[in-house]
Order: structure tokens, then sequence, then C-alpha cells
């Protein structure tokens, strides 16, 4: 009988699991991935994952990267954080996200902005529209998530600002009171591309207004293929001037850096 209590027959127990396949687990490599939807080339994948309920993950992405996230059973919620991967001190400034763009909702043609003014990231397809860039991950579980997932990449909690959250969303009164909308439903996709060489952390946790007793949160499925960044023809980059001041800001930066 197998046994763990020495160190041949930890060795052994190890290895014996070998090719295990569980459903929270990343596909390495990505274009090994079981079922990719339709519009997904599994040759271009380079992260192919579902994330548990409860569970996070991340990955440094680079610039014109296709990242789909879809809500696979109706009550995820991945709460979203960026950073510039090259330099790290550049991250996603949400209240900029809003308020340069003059919206407080999530949806297709919004520019995830940086606290350099710059464009992280588009969202390019978004099939959910329940979204929320108010509440951030203010959860302990989401914060320590957050924290690890930080940590593999020399970040610390003093690097971790407020989150996006997609799928799980909130609505504002006219009295500037939140209520919360929830899910869109199971099987929704949003699409982002990333317009610089990115950091991305995700927790998938409850949202800090969801009114159920039960932390109730299902699978995150993750998937990120080699695609283009956005050009100045675009719709992203004309679909408000605020915007376009942003993807120049971001053009600018890269010619600088000789990454145009």
């Amino acid at each position: 009988m197998s046994t763990t209590s020495t160190t041949y027959g930890a060795r052994d127990h190890a290895r014996a699991q070998a090719g295990t396949v569980t459903e929270a687990m990343p596909a390495i490599p990505a274009s090994t991935w079981p079922d990719p939807p339709p519009g997904i080339d599994p040759a271009k994948l380079t992260w192919a994952e579902t994330v548990a309920g409860g569970g996070y993950t991340h990955k440094v992405l680079a610039r014109g990267t296709e990242l789909r996230l879809t809500d696979v059973e109706g009550d995820a919620c991945a709460h979203v954080l960026l950073y510039n991967a090259d330099q790290p001190w550049e991250r996603l400034n949400v209240a900029d996200t809003v308020k340069v763009q003059w919206n407080a909702y999530l949806g297709e043609a919004i520019a995830l902005l940086s606290d350099q003014a710059r464009v992280l990231a588009t969202v390019v397809t978004d099939e959910s529209g329940n979204h929320d860039a108010l509440c951030g991950t203010s959860t302990v579980d989401g914060l320590r998530l957050f924290t690890l997932a930080a940590a593999k990449h020399g970040l610390t909690p003093r690097d971790l600002p407020p989150s996006l959250s997609f799928f799980q969303g909130v609505h504002v009164e006219t009295d500037g009171g939140l209520t919360f909308t929830g899910s869109a439903g199971p099987g929704k996709s949003v699409v982002l591309r990333t317009e610089l060489p990115v950091i991305v952390l995700i927790a998938n946790v409850a949202h800090p207004l969801d009114p159920r007793p039960d932390h109730t949160v299902t699978p995150l499925r993750v998937l990120a293929q080699r695609s283009a960044p956005s050009t100045p023809d675009s719709p992203e980059w004309t679909a408000s001037p605020e915007a376009q001041r942003a993807f120049e800001n971001t053009a600018d930066y890269l010619t600088a850096r000789g990454l145009a």
C-alpha cells in the first residue's frame, strides 16, 4: 500500500497524480484546451483556464491579446486589475475610467484607463451588460485573493487599487444609491483587448452588494488568444474625444519606447 510517511512514498504518491484533470485548472499548453468557442483559434491561445468560485488567477499578456471572460453558470463575478507589465507602478484607475469617459457603466468601446491617462485595455465585446465600476472588490475574500495574485508579480497590498467587476452589476439611482442588479445569466462573455503589455489579476468572488446570505459564486472561464492592438481607424479610438486622447497618449508612449 502506498504511504506518504517516507520520502520515497511521498514521491511515488506525487508522481501518481500526473495526468489528473480537474475543472478548475489551466490547460498547459493553452492550445490543448478541449472545447474552444467559435472564433477562438486553439493555435493562438496563450491562456486557457477555468477559475473556480472563490478562486483567483493571474497572467502577463502581450499587447494586442484578446482576453475572453465567460460566466459559465451565471453566478461568476470576475474582479479584474490591470498593470503595465513593463512598469507596474502604472495601473488601472477606475475613477479615471469612469469620469474621463463620462460613463459609470462598462460596455463595448469603453477604454480601461491607467493612472497615466493611457489605455491598458478596451472592452471590444460585451454579451452581459451587467458589470460594476463603482464598488470594487471590497470583501475580505477578494482582497486576500488579490494579495496572493499580486505577490506572484512582486506586488504588495499597497499596489492594489480599486478593481472592476464583470458579470454582476449595479445601477445608480437618482439619489446616488446603488442597486445590485446581479447577473445577465449563464454563458455570457466579455472580450477585452490589451493595448499595452499587461499584468492581469482576477479574483472570482461574490460581489460586495450581493444580498444573498450564502457566498454564491460559480466558475469563470478565461481564454486569451494572440491578436492585434487597435489602430487609429478602430472604432474604439473615436468612441469619444476623451478616449481618442487616451489612445493618442498610449501611441505616444509606445513610440517613445520603440514599441509601436
